[in-house]
């Protein structure tokens, strides 16, 4: 049995496609996140504060002996986090509404059904019965 070089093993590695795929999504994901922290903390943020009269957790802390736990950094990151996903949750939503609707208009119409016979036709075969009963 061949043995592989630490350096052949990680070429074979890296040149799968799963690594390529994951490398490729962890910087468009990078990117997604800071136009979604944009959005969050220029745009949301913002007017979630106007609504609740400015009010910033940021500057809560408790104070145990000679440590300070700064609290209000933890509500704030929790209440970013909830923001973010939501904001997240509605964009997802609405790819994959547009994804659905590109898709059923791709799909193929259904067959027409097989003409039937015209009016004339028809009337032409009711003469042809009316003159065969007389």
């Amino acid at each position: 049995m061949e043995k592989k070089s630490l350096i052949q093993e990680f070429k074979e590695f890296i040149m799968k496609g799963n690594v390529m795929d994951l490398a490729v999504g962890v910087v468009i994901g990078g990117a997604f996140s800071a136009i979604v922290t944009s959005l969050v903390n220029d745009v949301i943020g913002p007017v979630i504060g106007m609504i609740c009269g400015g009010l910033d957790f940021s500057g809560l802390a408790i104070t145990v002996g000679s440590a300070q736990l700064m609290i209000g950094n933890f509500i704030q990151a929790i209440i970013n986090f909830l923001i973010v996903s939501l904001v997240i949750f509605a964009v997802v939503k609405a790819f994959n509404k547009a994804r659905d609707l590109a898709s059923k208009k791709e799909e193929e119409p259904a067959p027409e059904e097989p003409a039937g016979p015209t009016t004339e036709e028809l009337l032409g075969q009711i003469l042809e019965e009316l003159k065969a009963k007389k």
